[in-house]
């Protein structure tokens, strides 16, 4: 048995067929082919599958997807204004060298974009904390702290808010 979810995603009006019991992370995989949320460790620790809904971080590997019901939810595919132009994030990411296999980077940009609108300090401290529940075993989190801070600077500015 299946259910109506109708949602918005990535900006646009979406709807699917869904199991009750089928997990945000799969219907975003799964039922939308948005591969860029990625399968961690099932048990929301890891980060790797944060998605936005309404803006809020959200680990989509433990929220059903009906949860999403009637909300805007958006994933890393939807994050650039288009497929030729980083967003200013993941710009920063970049200049910063934040990744290096990549695996974890799409969940440390949803959950930095949180941080723009949570009004979490550009400090290091601060920033640190708040990603505290997003794991990399790449990059030992120096370029990472260093992205999110320059982009929370440079997306509170009011030329580049989004």
């Amino acid at each position: 048995m299946t259910h109506a979810l109708h949602f918005t995603l990535n900006g646009q009006p979406t709807t699917l067929d869904v199991a009750p019991s089928a997990w945000l992370m799969d219907v975003l995989r799964d039922g939308c082919g948005l591969k860029g949320t990625h399968q961690g460790c099932d048990t929301a620790q890891c980060g790797a599958c944060t998605v936005l809904v309404d803006g809020l971080a959200v680990k989509s590997c433990n929220r059903l997807g009906l949860q999403t019901q009637g909300r805007s939810v958006t994933t890393i595919e939807g994050v650039a204004p288009n497929d030729q132009v980083l967003h200013v994030m993941q710009q920063c990411f970049t200049r910063h060298h934040a990744l290096q296999c990549g695996f974890c980077t799409a969940g440390f940009v949803m959950r930095a974009l949180a941080m723009v609108h949570e009004d979490v300090p550009a400090e290091e401290h601060a920033v640190r904390a708040a990603l505290s529940g997003n794991l990399c075993r790449c990059t030992g989190y120096e370029g990472i702290v260093k992205a999110v801070c320059e982009g929370l600077l440079l997306l509170r500015q009011p030329d580049t808010a989004p």
